[in-house]
């Protein structure tokens, strides 16, 4: 793990550390973005966050444990492809529920009660048990290109499949085109695609600190963790479920039976999107966010 940066901070929650960034005013209602699979949170990207910071939020994001720089688990055994195929749930060192202790934890960390909570991808299976797991810890909830843990729904096309079993290169430049071809497969054909912005991302994940072991640890605790659809009909924040249509890595039916699976949720689906956050869908984004928030404070008003 590399040394922080400015305007990084950490947090001991058990026996981790959970690497951390704020934007916007610490008086506002909390808001915490959860990333997906192997990916660190700055793939929140900072305009986004901002976004959201000057619409009245106090935004928190941070990077998973076995990600960037929060505490990488090396004592545990990295699963085989083998292992991750045949969905082995005693390949898991940890499961989506201790991810969301962790939430939790950092929540206490920074003296926050309760918060509005997005999560992206396996950070909204996370979300979702978060919502599940500790109820009152959760304002709003916002689960982006996610899906209930069912094999019915929100499956990938076999070569997405092949691309999230893909093992990246170790050298920095094949690191950053390897990144390149992943998303001109998974990414949104109907939004432009800012290559140069997506290099510049792919080139800081590997200064920040790549562990090559998180993606195979972080997909056998989702394996582990099996269908949330009836625990989710337990929730009761405020729910928006938004989802591209055409996303090939989580298809548009795992967000639509996020959204049946919670009572009262909204599901907003977004043409030409598929498995990332393209910038031009930014203001859709956060304005659903904002507008789920709002339903969160007119239910407790």
């Amino acid at each position: 793990m590399s040394s922080l940066t400015s305007g990084e901070q950490l947090a001991t929650v058990g026996e981790l550390e959970l690497c951390y960034e704020t934007f916007g005013d610490r008086s506002d209602p909390a808001l915490v973005l959860i990333m997906g699979l192997g990916t660190q949170m700055i793939a929140w990207r900072d305009a986004f966050c901002e976004g959201l910071a000057a619409r009245g939020f106090f935004v928190v994001r941070f990077d998973n444990r076995d990600v960037g720089r929060s505490t990488w688990l090396n004592q545990y055994p990295v699963p085989s492809v083998w292992q991750l195929l045949r969905r082995d749930k005693d390949a898991a060192s940890y499961t989506l529920e201790d991810m969301a202790g962790d939430v939790a934890g950092l929540l206490d960390h920074l003296g926050v009660e309760r918060a509005h909570i997005v999560g992206a991808s396996m950070g909204s299976m996370i979300a979702q048990t978060l919502a599940v797991t500790h109820p009152e810890r959760v304002l709003s909830l916002v689960s982006i290109m996610g899906n209930t843990g069912s094999r019915l729904s929100g499956q990938p096309t076999l070569r997405a499949s092949k691309a999230l079993l893909g093992v990246p290169p170790k050298d920095r430049d094949g690191y950053i085109e390897h990144t390149v071809k992943t998303f001109a497969l998974i990414g949104s054909p109907g939004f432009e695609r800012d290559e140069a912005d997506l290099r510049e991302l792919a080139r800081t994940t590997f200064d920040r600190g790549r562990n090559p072991a998180a993606g195979g640890r972080q997909l056998a605790a989702i394996i582990a963790s099996g269908d949330r659809t009836k625990r989710l009909h337990a929730v009761t924040a405020p729910t928006l479920v938004i989802h591209g249509k055409d996303d090939k890595l989580v298809r548009a039916s795992g967000g639509r039976a996020t959204a049946k699976a919670i009572d009262g949720a909204e599901l907003l689906e977004i043409a030409g999107m598929g498995h990332d956050l393209p910038r031009d869908a930014w203001p859709q984004i956060i304005d659903a966010i904002v507008a789920n928030a709002a339903r969160a404070s007119a239910a407790r008003a």
